[in-house]
């Protein structure tokens, strides 16, 4: 038996004493994936540097050996480059330049030496490294920002546009030229307008600023709405981002207050709550809703729009309607009797 013993021991022995060795040095050698870093080649032993030296000591240690193997320095039998080639050289010179990226940053280099201590870690070392060298150069954050700035300025300057457009359209039409003159008049404005001695003006310039006070009373005394509304600053995306969570609130509590009024103790419907759910019903946008004139809106609270059977029926009589004025309209009548007997099918081309 102690025979057998100590057979066992002379064969185990020296393969327990193998294994040790492996595994005291076999960490390093297995972290060093191809691919990643300096592939199987260790960072610091590229530049002759320890893992205790400093940023100072690593760029001092590349300087000297990119000044060594520089393509543009390279020259056949320098002693300096013994058995070295061009291709060889540059080669070096990469990996060379390689180690450096990777050791001069502390957050690139503290991966490295976590890979070198934790070789077992296989993925999670090739998911720290193309995260970081994929990651962009820019915070992304000042990305967005500047893009949500940029699409702000330019709705701004939209709507701004559309309601110099509306404005200039508005001044066109003697319906809001007279009521805008008439009140010019009655505040005195107009008559400020023809003086007389020295002071006295040339028609040009006179017409020029009864246009701009016309102008500014349809401005200030129209209410515009819908897509030509005047521009407001909270409505644009920037401001409508940082007031998210304000909005958000707000609407939580609005729509706990709807169930609990409404839902558990039934109150009736004030014109305020009618004229929401009938813009619901009509799938349309605030502003969309807010465009229409006053008597259509006295017509939908008279109709009782808001409950959806009302609306239905209204709506079913406006698609009627709608092909009533189609049918009696000379324009659509010769639109269908073009469809009919030429049609876009039938278009040639005349030969010159």
């Amino acid at each position: 038996m102690a025979a057998s013993m100590e057979l066992v021991r002379s064969k185990i022995g020296p393969q327990l004493i193998i294994l040790f060795f492996l595994g005291f040095f076999i960490p390093t050698a297995t972290a060093l994936i191809e691919g990643l870093y300096c592939g199987t080649e260790i960072c610091y032993d590229v530049l002759g540097v320890s893992r205790e030296s400093t940023k100072l000591e690593i760029a001092r240690a590349y300087r000297q050996l990119a000044r060594k193997y520089h393509p543009d320095r390279y020259r056949a039998g320098d002693p300096g480059l013994a058995g070295e080639t061009a291709e060889s050289a540059h080669q070096k010179f990469l990996l060379i330049a390689t180690a450096y990226e990777t050791l001069k940053d502390e957050e690139s280099r503290k991966d490295y030496d976590y890979m070198l201590d934790h070789p077992e870690e296989y993925y999670s070392h090739y998911y720290h490294y193309y995260s970081r060298r994929l990651a962009p150069k820019v915070d992304v954050r000042i990305v967005i920002l500047v893009t949500v700035c940029a699409i702000s300025l330019f709705q701004y300057y939209s709507w701004w546009s559309s309601y110099t457009e509306a404005i200039n359209y508005l001044t066109t039409v003697p319906k809001y030229r007279i009521q805008a003159a008439e009140l010019a008049r009655q505040q005195g404005l107009l008559n400020k307008t023809k003086e007389k001695g020295k002071n006295r003006r040339s028609k040009e310039e006179i017409r020029e600023e009864e246009e701009e006070i016309i102008r500014d009373i349809i401005k200030t005394k129209i209410d515009i709405k819908g897509g030509y509304q005047k521009p407001n600053i909270s409505d644009i995306l920037l401001c409508k981002i940082v007031l998210a969570p304000y909005f958000l609130c707000m609407y939580i509590i609005w729509y706990c207050r709807w169930i609990y009024r409404f839902t558990i103790k039934g109150e009736e419907y004030g014109e305020e709550e009618k004229l929401y759910l009938i813009c619901k019903n009509m799938k349309m946008s605030q502003a969309q809703f807010d465009s229409h004139e006053d008597h259509q809106v006295q017509t939908f609270l008279e109709r009782q729009l808001w409950i959806k059977e009302n609306y239905e029926v209204y709506k079913q009589e406006q698609e009627e309607e709608m092909k009533m004025k189609m049918a009696s309209d000379p324009r659509w009548k010769r639109y269908r009797r073009w469809m009919k007997n030429d049609g876009p099918g039938r278009l040639t081309f005349i030969d010159d």
